[in-house]
């Protein structure tokens, strides 16, 4: 009788400690939604901040474009010189026999690095158009 009594009450046992957890849910999402509005609404002024930020940086862009672009010629036009040295002086070891080797690899190393600067500073400034 005992083995009955005790499998018999089990089922309401466990019957009632479904219904306190679902009670505890329901009791306990709202309050987890009230702190997630909280947040929302402090996230969206943190944003509102941002894009009024942002609309002032727009105002100020067509100035530092022109800085951009000024800073690109300058570094473009030294890149353009040092790719005809390295031309001639390749030209010159080449046909002419001249013993120019150490200049040229400078002369080459000089270019690449500054060929590799004006394309990283493009794609940086200019990538997002």
């Amino acid at each position: 009788m005992m083995a009955s009594a005790k499998g018999g009450s089990y089922p309401y046992l466990l019957a009632c400690w479904l219904i306190t957890a679902v009670l505890f849910l329901m009791l306990a999402l709202p309050i987890a939604r009230a702190e997630d509005n909280d947040q929302k609404g402090n996230s969206s002024k943190v944003m509102e901040a941002f894009e009024q930020q942002a609309s002032q940086i727009k105002t100020d862009r067509p100035s530092t474009i022109q800085k951009k672009h000024l800073t690109m010629f300058l570094l473009g036009v030294p890149l353009l010189i040092l790719l005809l040295i390295t031309g001639a002086l390749g030209i010159a070891m080449g046909i002419y026999g001249k013993q120019v080797f150490v200049l040229h690899m400078i002369s080459a190393g000089l270019t690449i690095t500054l060929a590799f600067v004006h394309a990283i500073v493009g794609v940086i400034w200019f990538y997002p158009f």
